[in-house]
């Protein structure tokens, strides 16, 4: 398929954002009294929303996944915002797929506010057509209504034109969702076997690999 427009996750994907998520979840879950050694593996709660990871790895209830979410953004959004780095390789692609035509979009389950901002703080703003994702109280944040935003931005009324590229299996099933192709990528969060199981179109291991993916299947259809 000749794709036009390619939709990309944006932690676990363009940046590696394990120190600030972290740093914010611990907060929020001190502050909810959870105990210490509840609080492990906390990478797990990089890609789904936040409401979801706090009900479903912490056990909180809906009143107090709310409240967890309040803490979350304060302390995100006050402290640890920006404590994330690209990763490597990720401009020069974002650069060379801008540059050869190609309409690309951030769909993220983090607040647009944030997403943006931090684009915006690592100079990628002008690689976006559009950047998408919740809103700050954790709505809207399924990752297909974002991607179905997306489309509807972007005006993609056919969405085999569009791949979404993730790291973890709530991208993949957000594509499936709308009937996009999708690609994982293993240098995030994710793994090999949740992208199989969620039904990924491809998957990669680097950035590299993710650029030579896309030109290959681009010189496939030539």
């Amino acid at each position: 398929m000749n794709y036009k427009y390619i939709l990309f996750d944006l932690d676990g994907t363009i940046i590696d954002s394990k120190a600030g998520v972290k740093s914010a979840a611990r907060f929020a879950l001190d502050k909810m009294g959870v105990p210490e050694t509840q609080i492990t593996n906390l990478e797990r709660m990089i890609g789904p929303p936040l409401k979801y990871s706090f009900k479903e790895f912490f056990s909180l209830s809906e009143e107090f996944a709310d409240k967890a979410v309040e803490y979350f953004r304060e302390y995100y959004r006050d402290k640890s915002l920006f404590d994330n780095d690209l990763y490597d390789g990720i401009v020069p692609l974002l650069e060379m797929l801008k540059n050869d035509g190609y309409t690309l979009a951030i769909a993220t389950s983090k607040p647009t506010v944030f997403a943006k901002r931090i684009i915006e703080k690592h100079g990628l703003i002008r690689y976006f057509d559009i950047v998408a994702g919740a809103n700050l109280d954790d709505s809207h944040s399924g990752k297909s209504e974002i991607i179905s935003h997306v489309c509807e931005q972007l005006n993609i009324y056919n969405v085999n034109q569009a791949i979404m590229i993730g790291d973890r299996l709530y991208d993949i099933k957000g594509a499936n969702a709308v009937g996009m192709e999708s690609i994982g990528v293993l240098y995030g969060y994710g793994s090999l076997e949740e992208f199989q199981d969620a039904g990924a179109s491809y998957v990669v291991n680097t950035v590299k690999e993710l650029g030579q993916l896309l030109y290959s299947i681009k010189s496939d259809e030539e």
